[in-house]
């Protein structure tokens, strides 16, 4: 199937490593070109000549007002033209409701929050027919996650928020989605795989309540991410995608 990416250009944020890269990854593998990003320069640097001619890095925070400018920019100085954004940001600290401090969710808001909500708009303000942002969000979107109450708090606000970006820029034949993977075997579902003290048998009761009784793997998310960025899914907007291996029960 021809998902119709060649030559199409895309900003990935937080596409360093993580879900991010998985999905520059799919995307370069079927033609398209991306800018992608994350905090760390030499990181970004990295995965930009690793992923080849077709990707160029650039560091950048999400959580920093003068980002979103610059990453549209970027794609056209680079590339020629801008045809969508998948924003992904890292998860914020693991923790309990009465544990995070006033100041750590404001660092998660600046970053998880107001960073995706800057970048969705200059992007839709940048974009014409055909376009596309994506927002990587988590299934605590329809669920609560024991021990992550920053995701759990702001992650169903932004997919609100992306219902309704949608509805306001549909009429110019742009689309806004989200998806909402849940155990995906990166270094950041290991890292709370360990926090329990026995990642081993962490893993194991996660993987008993998945349908497909295993973690999923970063390429299955990015080509997920992937189709849902392209022209094959031109008519998917306002939708929340889990790609959890069935692990969210409800319709």
């Amino acid at each position: 199937m021809d998902l119709g990416l060649k030559d199409r250009v895309y900003v990935v944020t937080g596409a360093s490593r993580g879900l991010g890269r998985a999905a520059a990854e799919a995307l370069v593998a079927d033609g398209a070109r991306v800018v992608i990003t994350g905090r760390d320069a030499a990181g970004v640097a990295g995965a930009a000549r690793e992923l080849g001619p077709g990707a160029h890095g650039v560091a950048a925070d999400n959580a920093d007002p003068e980002v979103a400018g610059r990453l549209t920019a970027a794609a056209r100085e680079r590339f020629g033209r801008f045809d969508g954004m998948l924003i992904s940001v890292g998860g914020p600290p693991a923790g309990t409701a009465t544990g995070h401090t006033d100041e750590q969710w404001r660092t998660a808001f600046e970053s998880v929050f107001l960073g995706a909500v800057r970048l969705a708009r200059a992007a839709a303000a940048e974009l014409g027919e055909g376009g596309v942002i994506g927002l990587v969000l988590s299934g605590s979107v329809h669920e609560p996650i024991p021990g992550l109450t920053l995701s759990n708090g702001l992650r169903p606000g932004l997919a609100g928020f992306a219902k309704s970006l949608a509805a306001e820029v549909g009429p110019r034949g742009i689309r806004v989605l989200g998806l909402l993977p849940s155990r995906i075997d990166t270094d950041r579902v290991r890292e709370l795989d360990a926090l329990s003290g026995d990642a081993e048998a962490a893993r194991a009761r996660q993987e008993a309540r998945i349908p497909l009784r295993r973690y999923g793997t970063p390429a299955e998310f990015g080509r997920t991410a992937a189709f849902l960025l392209s022209p094959a899914a031109s008519y998917l907007t306002g939708v929340m995608v889990p790609v959890d291996g069935g692990a969210r029960h409800g319709f």
